[in-house]
């Protein structure tokens, strides 16, 4: 199968007016992708393998959503839509250079997999012309019958026209082909209109391919695989499959999930050993989890790395940017952005870390805010190793608080402060250098005091 070169023509010009949506259908997500870059990331990549997608007209965003997925794919613009025959000969350029595998695929089908296709190119290796992809519906009403004579495929028979016994046959057809490349632009091209709608379907390769004394094939996969996107109910039924099948992945992986139906995961999360995840957590795209982290009921997050024995939560809201160090604590009704936070620094609780660096063993107290925008622009803000916030302490970027610098309770910084400083603002701030350590010693002395 490798030796063989492959082209993978995705459909995706679809209005996909029943969504009820200024989107295009295939740019809804499912687990925090696009439907289109499931069905991308499903199909064969590398060297030997090409990619076309077939978009409407002033579909830009599509065609932008395909070459962020696959930077090598190409894209393909049906000007009218008379059928999946016509679609793809939208990409007869990229079909003409003549690839030893087409393979015919549809934007809509998230579920759909990079095994299923890699089954579909195996007969047409053994010499097949079509490979046709089935599914045995619970509910055939409606669908295409694959109509099989001794192990050959002898027809695609639409619902409408077929006979009282075709119509018990359960095996299906989902509309995904492959084609044998020698011969597959002469077989699409064969195709005619001759129907109530006067367009072109692909289906009709089955008939042409017989009539040309070659062999059609059927491979079957389960109806959830093939669920095409219709309608804003048919995207959360395929959301539910997809859910149960990370969750899955994740449990085999050996993530622990109290109440694994209650969290939802992102295609692309990954996991380390020993991570936990508690009730009611919603994981975004782009979030890794490191060794031991645990992440608390009710947390949100989005486009972070989490590290090691990291505790996150409960809720907790890690928005994109965020990067927390190995054994850093976020509490409860804390939220960061555009932060990174080094080994061990601390943020309890009630607290907004945004386009900050927090240094390593820093403790940000309850009601600590980093004011980093000032109505114009974004601005950071600079922790050192070991300082120590209090609470309701505002921090107004841009600003530096040093190492080891110690910020009393309640204070508005709005002024650098060095390392082992002491600073107190209310009506006006106040930095002593040095002051820090020599407030530690002196909480010290009175904690030993109080134990006497």
């Amino acid at each position: 199968m490798t030796a063989r070169s492959s082209l993978t023509v995705v459909l995706a010009a679809g209005e996909g007016t029943r969504m009820r949506s200024s989107l295009p259908k295939v740019l809804h997500p499912v687990a925090g992708q696009s439907l289109l870059a499931h069905v991308l990331n499903a199909a064969s990549a590398g060297e030997g393998s090409a990619l076309a997608v077939v978009i409407g007209p002033d579909h830009e965003a599509v065609a932008d959503e395909a070459r962020r997925v696959r930077p090598d794919a190409q894209t393909f613009v049906q000007r009218e839509r008379l059928g999946t025959a016509h679609a793809m000969l939208a990409a007869r350029e990229a079909i003409a250079r003549g690839a030893d595998d087409l393979l015919v695929a549809f934007g809509d089908t998230p579920l759909i997999s990079a095994e299923t296709f890699a089954r579909m190119r195996a007969p047409l290796a053994q010499g097949a012309a079509l490979t046709v992809l089935g599914f045995r519906a619970a509910d055939a009403t409606g669908y295409g019958r694959l109509v099989v004579d001794n192990g050959k495929l002898v027809a695609i028979r639409e619902h409408a026209d077929a006979s009282e016994d075709e119509r018990k046959i359960t095996l299906c057809n989902a509309g995904v082909m492959a084609f044998g490349g020698s011969r597959a632009l002469e077989i699409i091209d064969r195709i005619g209109n001759a129907n109530a709608k006067g367009e072109y379907y692909l289906t009709d390769a089955v008939t042409i391919v017989r009539e040309l004394g070659l062999e059609a094939v059927v491979i079957e996969t389960s109806e959830d695989e093939v669920r095409g996107i219709n309608t804003k109910a048919q995207l959360a039924e395929a959301e539910a499959v997809m859910q149960a099948r990370l969750r899955k992945a994740a449990l085999e992986a050996g993530v622990t999930m109290i109440a694994p139906e209650t969290v939802y995961l992102a295609a692309d999360t990954t996991f380390g050993k020993d991570v936990t995840i508690e009730p009611f957590v919603v994981i975004g795209p782009g979030v890794s989890i490191d060794d031991g982290a645990v992440i608390h009921a009710f947390s949100h997050i989005v486009e972070a790395r989490i590290g090691k024995k990291v505790s996150v939560g409960p809720y907790a809201r890690l928005r994109p940017g965020t990067s927390l160090g190995d054994g850093s604590r976020i509490g409860n009704f804390v939220e960061t952005k555009a932060a990174t936070l080094e080994a061990g620094v601390k943020v309890n609780h009630l607290s907004y870390v945004g386009d900050a660096h927090v240094g390593a063993n820093s403790n940000l107290g309850a009601g600590t805010i980093t004011c980093n925008y000032d109505g114009f622009l974004k601005h950071k803000t600079l922790i050192g190793e070991g300082a120590f916030v209090g609470t309701n302490s505002s921090l107004v970027a841009p600003v530096k608080i040093g190492s080891r610098a110690y910020i009393g309770s309640g204070s508005v910084i709005t002024k650098d402060v060095p390392d082992d400083a002491l600073a107190v603002e209310r009506s006006q701030q106040t930095i002593r250098e040095g002051g820090a350590a020599r407030y530690r010693e002196l909480k010290l002395k009175a904690k030993a005091a109080k134990g006497k």
